[in-house]
């Protein structure tokens, strides 16, 4: 069922999952490249045993949402998307609304809350609680052989689709997890020029903004991944304030931190709970001590 519209008229996929009784406040789920949001399902029932509502869509060009697979219309449509998704959010359950983004979607999160430094913000920006990354693509680890074919395509065919080049195996070290991904029909290898010019851009803005960061945000990474490049995550928190940036650095996992095996995927998700617990209760800052 399509609940809401984008700007330009694509269909968004919408999923909630409800948690028993009173809750805490809404995680917001916002997905990888190249999956959709039914795969977080797991994720979202533990965070609902943790007494917070999720919600979380298929972005654009992914999933049952509209769009052609793997592309944007510009550098601004997933951030757009995600300022409805808030705002729908908002309208659903009162008490705090926090961002949880994976790969691709950490870096649209991570984006998204940048924008609010800036003197005068899209109008597509809303403030969050929080931020919590799992993996995110701060850095997409382009050598310049890439960068200059970036640049030809972008001139040529920035709408053409193209293999995305990651592998099923560099998810997780879990052979169940591999599997699943593979025989899941909804997956899809596509990207084209333009929405990899905004994963290299949008990095590069986070990375830069980090210094002058002033929102509680739990950075999970892994040291192994080769989905995206980690030291993207480990410069910027290196220049983010440690008032506002807890960072964790998974050694030897892979990308996707909560199908990993034991006991990487229960401490990812025991750091998620401290960092929502922390933000469920004032000071909201005292993510930093999560």
């Amino acid at each position: 069922m399509f609940a809401l519209r984008t700007d330009d008229g694509l269909p968004l996929h919408l999923r909630r999952w409800s948690a028993p009784g009173a809750a805490r406040g809404t995680v917001l789920l916002v997905h990888g490249l190249g999956e959709h949001i039914g795969r977080h399902a797991a994720l979202a029932d533990e965070l609902n045993r943790q007494g917070w509502h999720v919600a979380g869509y298929d972005q654009r060009g992914h999933g049952a949402s509209g769009g052609a697979r793997g592309h944007v219309a510009g550098p601004y449509s997933l951030l757009s998307d995600l300022g409805k998704m808030v705002a729908h959010c908002r309208a659903q359950s009162p008490g705090p609304l926090v961002l949880l983004g994976h790969s691709l979607g950490g870096l649209v999160a991570a984006r998204y809350v940048a924008e609010a430094l800036n003197a005068q913000p899209h109008a597509w920006c809303r403030p969050v609680e929080g931020l919590l990354l799992s993996s995110p693509a701060l850095d997409a680890g382009l050598n310049g052989l890439q960068r200059g074919l970036l640049r030809m395509m972008m001139s040529l065919k920035p709408e053409q689709a193209l293999p995305s080049g990651l592998k099923a195996e560099w998810l997780s070290r879990d052979p169940a997890a591999v599997q699943a991904y593979r025989g899941d029909p909804l997956v899809h290898d596509r990207i084209t020029p333009r929405l990899l010019r905004f994963i290299v851009d949008a990095g590069v803005l986070v990375r830069a903004q980090a210094p002058r960061w002033s929102l509680p945000t739990l950075l999970l990474y892994a040291g192994a991944d080769r989905c995206v490049d980690p030291e993207g995550s480990a410069a910027f928190a290196a220049r983010a304030p440690r008032r506002w940036v807890h960072a964790q650095c998974f050694d030897g996992c892979f990308h996707e931190l909560f199908n990993e095996p034991p006991p990487a995927r229960t401490q990812a998700l025991q750091a998620v709970h401290k960092a929502l617990q922390a933000l469920a209760e004032p000071p909201v800052d005292a993510l930093r001590q999560a």
